[in-house]
This record gives structure tokens, C-alpha cells and sequence, in this order.
């Protein structure tokens, strides 16, 4: 991973390489990265390390149904696993 293209992080080198050694995704170490970052306090880069991973449908609904649309629409998160599940309309419709 390189600085400039990721947001900044709270995991060494050797923690995220020790992740990689044991076979988990990237996406798993995007969660991993956000989970750290949110433990330290820094919510706005625990989200943009959120919006690296693709997040299940069944996760991103429950963000609406907690959040409300326009929060998750807020995050930047990855919907493209959302709108294949539910629809394109998925956020604003009531009944999803």
C-alpha cells in the first residue's frame, strides 16, 4: 500500500503484511484499516477505508434502514452489490 493512494492508516506494515500472509482479502484488510482507524478516534478515515471495500447488499441495507438514505449515499460507500440485490431504486424506495 502507498500513502498517496490509500487514506491514512493506523496498522504497521507488518500487521497488514501478517493479514496477507494468513490469506485474508483486501477487502478484509479494508475493514481491518477502518476498524483501526475508528478505534482511534478517526471516524472520517474509517469510513474512506469503508468506501475501499465492497460492502454485502444485506450490510449496505441495514446502513439505510439504521441511517437513512442519504447517509449512506453520505459515505462514499461502493452500492454496486446493493443495486444488483435490491434494484436501482433501492435506496429510495420505502419498502426495500
Amino acid at each position: 500500500m502507498t500513502t498517496a493512494t490509500f487514506p491514512k492508516s493506523y496498522m504497521t506494515d507488518a500487521e497488514r503484511e501478517a493479514m496477507r500472509q494468513s490469506g485474508l482479502s483486501e477487502n478484509s484488510i479494508f475493514g481491518a484499516e477502518s476498524e483501526a482507524a475508528d478505534e482511534a478516534g478517526d471516524n472520517d478515515t474509517a469510513w474512506k477505508w469503508l468506501g475501499l471495500a465492497t460492502l454485502p447488499a444485506y450490510y449496505l441495507l441495514g446502513l439505510k434502514h439504521s441511517s437513512g438514505a442519504d447517509y449512506v449515499r453520505s459515505r462514499g460507500l461502493n452500492l454496486a452489490p446493493a443495486v444488483e440485490a435490491y434494484g436501482a431504486d433501492w435506496l429510495e424506495n420505502p419498502d426495500i
